[in-house]
């Protein structure tokens, strides 16, 4: 799977390189200039024609659109994932404390419950298998 990456790695840094040398040529743009012009276009279309050939390889790879704003903010999209985890973990710790609250609600609601209903909580306890209080 990696070797995919490399080739595309691979290719976009030869177009990006490929860009750079042409914007450097069209910038001082002479007349002598155009069969290295030419030669430059020609290149990047091969290189677009690369680039695509690893498209295909890549086919089911997806990338969240979150990535990208990370990238078009100048931000590493490395941090993407880190982040991510960071609110997972935050989402978890708070799921983790609602639930023990309900738990405990849960004990307590059962303990009132007893003392006001002792007869129907011995059934309801009878019912869901377990231990009537002694």
């Amino acid at each position: 799977m990696a070797e995919k990456f490399d080739s595309l790695e691979e290719h976009l840094e030869k177009f990006v390189e490929n860009i750079r040398q042409l914007g450097i040529i069209v910038s001082d743009f002479q007349p002598s200039s155009q069969t290295g012009l030419n030669q430059k276009l020609n290149f990047m279309v091969t290189g677009l024609q690369d680039i695509d050939k690893c498209r295909q390889q890549l086919h089911d790879i997806s990338v969240p659109l979150e990535v990208f704003e990370y990238i078009d903010q100048g931000r590493n999209p490395q941090l993407y994932t880190k982040e991510c985890l960071e609110r997972a973990l935050a989402k978890n710790e708070q799921v983790k404390g609602k639930i023990d609250t309900m738990k405990k609600f849960k004990s307590l609601l059962i303990q009132e419950l007893t003392k006001v209903f002792p007869e129907d909580m011995a059934k309801y306890k009878a019912i869901r298998g377990e231990d009537p209080p002694p």
